[in-house]
């Protein structure tokens, strides 16, 4: 479980590098919002890594080892199944909503916000949904084959990185809350038996990249909701259906 200690030490050198960008240009503060959708090579860093022991975890014998070893460990302090990762992987989603609708205003307004995360979610989902099943690595319950990598950790870091990106120049500790909720996420999904530590820490880095990538394109994807900005709306709101509680985006043209 140690290991799982490295993806806060690089969130953290994450939002290291992000402070960074902010300071250099921070005499330029009218070029401060452009600067936020400016691809950088080294925000690959962090999830690139993730994403990579992800999938060394498939292949390499020391890796699978690891994932077994946890799952021994796990089972022998029988630790209690509780189903609040159910719930965690929106909580920095619905946070930066909350902190928005009580004054604590991030970079964006109601509707640009709607789109970037409605994009991020849409990336993780076309990543993680198609991977599962041309993986199928099976999952340490026996429950399916759909292991590999986690979506909760996804979704949960999808929403924690957003969290940050919106902070971060906002305020820097709040922007990094998020963090710690997402690794909780993806610690229960392994004591509840779910996952591998692979498949947590690829979808931690998916969930990160993913988020990156739709900051990345929301100049562009901003533009197909600009036509008439008196009529177009955005909202991104929880719901609870058949015991799945997912995010639900609805734009209004």
């Amino acid at each position: 479980m140690r290991h799982l200690l490295l993806i806060l030490i690089l969130c953290v050198y994450q939002l290291g590098i992000a402070q960074t960008d902010s300071l250099v240009t921070g005499q330029k503060m009218d070029q401060s919002f452009d600067h936020a959708y400016q691809f950088k090579y080294k925000k690959l860093i962090v999830p690139s890594v993730f994403i990579g022991y992800g999938i060394l975890s498939l292949t390499s014998d020391d890796l699978k080892q690891l994932n077994r070893s946890t799952q021994y460990e796990i089972g022998e302090h029988q630790p209690d199944k509780i189903k609040l990762d159910n719930y965690t992987q929106y909580v920095p989603a619905i946070l930066v909503y909350g902190l928005n609708a009580i004054g604590l205003k991030g970079k964006h307004n109601l509707k640009d916000r709607s789109i970037i995360l409605g994009t991020s979610l849409l990336i993780s989902s076309a990543v993680v949904l198609p991977t599962k099943h041309l993986v199928r690595e099976e999952r340490p319950d026996g429950s399916n084959n759909l292991s590999f990598p986690s979506g909760h950790t996804t979704t949960a870091f999808t929403t924690a990185h957003f969290m940050f990106r919106e902070y971060q120049d906002e305020n820097i500790w709040l922007s990094l809350s998020g963090y710690p909720i997402a690794v909780f996420t993806g610690v229960y999904r392994i004591l509840n038996d779910k996952h591998w530590v692979g498949d947590v820490v690829a979808g931690a880095g998916i969930g990160i990249l993913s988020t990156e990538v739709a900051y990345w394109l929301f100049p562009k994807v901003s533009k197909l909701f600009s036509k008439d900005h008196s009529k177009n709306s955005a909202l991104v709101y929880p719901f609870y259906q058949n015991k799945t509680m997912g995010l639900g985006l609805s734009l209004n043209f």
